[in-house]
């Protein structure tokens, strides 16, 4: 394992702060779907994702992959495996879901998968009509692949989106219904079709950036269609997919940027004589549409989010746009409409799902049960340390808040550590965090359900200064000693994360006292620390729990000893022996399969020279 001990010395930081952690305030469910990924996956069976790439899936514990394919699934057909591509002249390439959703299935079992329904009433029909982009470039990208070229257009050589002759899309698409789009869940999950469980493949989107249709989908859409029209399409597509599934969960309205949440067809919407912003008019439409008809209509409220910040120092504080009132937003844009007028200038502070949930208390009502996502971001920085920070933010902030799906669309050197660090060493419920100085120093408290192992992953900001912390535990007592810790800190440019056992976490250990410990942070890190209740040192816990096939129990040694780690069922009968041997001290972690177990209920014990633990598990089928 290429962990290296750290010692963690004082060299005249600019800052110091305190943070409190408090293990009996805010306890909420962290959802595992925000270590999620997006088109991850080969939907072409004679070109399959390869056993390297699935490894690596499972090693770093991404938990959800959205496999849509973007602005590309609003024309697929999944009858015949066709899609159109928007970016690429409106051309019609094969696509096969099924293939795909089949492919996850099989290799990670359990794990979440997401796709979309097509909304605006067309799909792929054939690929005989496709512009032909190897005679013309050798399938070269410039500036017109955006031309509606399928279909017979004539090119614009001069570039640009603008044809000399559009192409004609009823030579390559189809109409496609409501009836149409939501009976893939009939050939996925009815009777005589792929055999899927309706509850791993769960979450779809609600097509992808409606609002900017009449730009990317302007073969069939030159003209956006009103917010109003775009609705009762959403409405007649959702109560058909509940109909069908009534647990599915779906995801809406899916907007394309900041410019967007606020505004459709570049403005707000007049309805009832009143002005909306695009996205408190979606939510108040839902409230209506679900009143009058008794059917759930949204489960996630889904945005976009591509910020057009450069600066580091604007990038690491990226994750304040979602819920921080007090954050003075420099890329501020489309919310200046958010004001009661048509535009205000002075309104420069986003905290965007801070805004959709007092729209969504107003609108629907205290018990709307509506969660958030961002299936799509991208930033602007190739500095993997930079990204690091950003990604570990985000992730604090929304294990924090209670969001449900996060899958980054651009994925760059730094995000994978991170990923590994949270997804694996993080428990299950969240825990309150406050630090003084929480522009550069955050921390990111999770507590596991027993309440007696706790991780505090703390995050700092500044671009070249180390910080020093005092962490305070309250409501969560530990003995006095050495504790581990793991870090990410000084990342190269080239990719470091190879597998769980092969990567850039550093080694080290704080020293608690008193129900507090003492760290220095370097510039631009994540620090993970990992503490026991007080006679509970080993911090024996598991991930994942429940699990399907494998899973890895991670405990602590305060001191060297035999120890002897055992699986027994309900009955207290020996499953098997995980390990029995010699270990030193220091953090440790074994490999646990279930190839041969049934599921059921099971206890995982560890014996040491001073001590026992015993903790339970499931095993699912």
């Amino acid at each position: 394992m290429r962990f290296l001990i750290v010692f963690f010395a004082i060299t005249s930081p600019v800052l110091s702060a305190e943070i409190i952690v408090d293990a009996s305030s805010g306890r909420k469910p962290i959802s595992p779907y925000i270590y999620g990924r997006n088109n991850s996956l080969s939907d072409n069976p004679s070109n399959p994702t390869s056993e390297t790439e699935w490894e690596l899936y499972r090693q770093a514990g991404v938990k959800m992959f959205r496999e849509n394919g973007g602005n590309n699934a609003t024309k697929y057909n999944w009858r015949r495996k066709l899609s159109s591509h928007p970016d690429w002249y409106n051309n019609v390439y094969s696509h096969d879901w099924d293939y795909e959703v089949m492919s996850l299935n099989n290799n990670i079992p359990g794990i979440k998968g997401m796709w979309a329904f097509q909304l605006i009433g067309f799909a792929a029909e054939n690929t005989g009509n496709n512009f032909n982009d190897w005679g013309y470039n050798n399938s070269q990208w410039w500036s017109g692949v955006c031309q509606n070229l399928a279909g017979g257009g004539e090119v614009n050589t001069s570039g640009g989106c603008d044809a000399l002759v559009d192409g004609n899309p009823d030579l390559y698409l189809m109409d496609w219904p409501a009836d149409s789009t939501v009976e893939i869940l009939d050939q996925w999950f009815g009777a005589g079709g792929l055999g899927l469980d309706e509850t791993t493949f769960e979450y779809w989107n609600m097509d992808n950036e409606p609002e900017i249709w009449n730009g990317t989908h302007d073969d069939v859409m030159p003209v956006q269609l009103s917010a109003d029209e775009f609705m009762q399409k959403y409405f007649d597509v959702a109560k058909k997919a509940r109909q069908k599934i009534p647990g599915i969960k779906l995801l809406g309205p899916v907007p394309c940027n900041e410019w967007q949440w606020y505004n459709w067809d570049n403005e707000k919407i007049s309805y009832q004589s009143e002005s909306y912003t695009w996205l408190e008019y979606f939510i108040k439409r839902i409230g209506e549409e679900q009143n009058s008809s008794g059917v759930r209509l949204l489960d996630v409220l889904d945005i976009h989010f591509y910020p057009g910040e450069t600066d580091p120092e604007d990038i690491v504080q990226l994750h304040r746009v979602w819920f921080d009132t007090t954050y003075d937003y420099p890329g501020a844009n489309g919310v200046k409409r958010a004001g009661a007028g048509s535009w205000d200038n002075s309104i420069t502070k986003e905290y965007i799902f801070e805004r959709c949930s007092r729209w969504l208390f107003e609108h629907i009502g205290s018990n709307h049960g509506v969660s958030f996502s961002v299936s799509e971001i991208g930033i602007d920085s190739d500095d993997p340390n930079v990204i690091a920070v950003w990604y570990a933010s985000n992730l604090g902030v929304f294990a924090d808040n209670g969001v449900e799906v996060f899958t980054p669309w651009y994925w760059r050197a730094g995000m994978w550590e991170v990923l590994h660090l949270f997804g694996r060493y993080c428990k299950e419920e969240r825990v309150l965090s406050v630090s003084e100085i929480e522009e550069y120093v955050s921390a990111y408290s999770s507590i596991d359900t027993d309440a007696d192992s706790l991780t505090v992953i703390l995050v700092n900001r500044s671009l070249s200064s180390e910080q020093e912390v005092t962490v305070k535990l309250n409501n969560f007592s530990v003995d006095d000693g050495e504790y581990p810790s793991l870090m990410l800190n000084n990342l190269p440019e080239n990719e470091t994360f190879i597998s769980h056992t092969n990567n850039a976490l550093e080694s080290g250990t704080v020293s608690a006292s008193n129900d507090s410990f003492n760290i220095t942070l370097p510039a631009l890190s994540v620090t993970a620390v990992f503490l026991s209740g007080k006679g509970q040192q080993s911090g024996l816990n598991m991930s994942p729990n429940p699990f399907r096939s494998i899973t890895t129990i991670y405990f602590n040694l305060t001191e060297s000893s035999e120890i002897t780690l055992t699986l027994y069922d309900m009955l207290g009968r020996k499953a098997k022996t995980i390990f029995s041997g010699y270990l030193n001290a220091g953090a440790q972690e074994r490999e646990l399969s279930a190839d041969d177990l049934r599921s059921g209920i099971y206890f995982y014990e560890l014996k040491t020279d001073n001590q026992k633990q015993i903790k339970k598990c499931m095993i699912l089928r």
